[in-house]
């Protein structure tokens, strides 16, 4: 199972690579998708309205 602290690095490190597959998908996304891209990565992480003011979005 791990420590606490194991599980919160696994969880950044997974976090971390679902939102370079994000970026991507935004990249090619009309803009329907892009709204429902920026709502999923509003449930990702906390840090959300940083990360889509990188991508460009709302």
């Amino acid at each position: 199972m791990g420590s606490e602290r194991e599980r919160e690095l696994r969880r950044r490190r997974k976090r971390k690579k679902k939102l370079e597959l994000m970026r991507k998908r935004v990249e090619k996304a009309s803009a329907s998708e892009k709204e429902v891209l920026a709502g999923k990565i509003r449930q990702m992480t906390p840090g959300a309205e940083v990360v889509l003011e990188s991508l460009g979005l709302k």
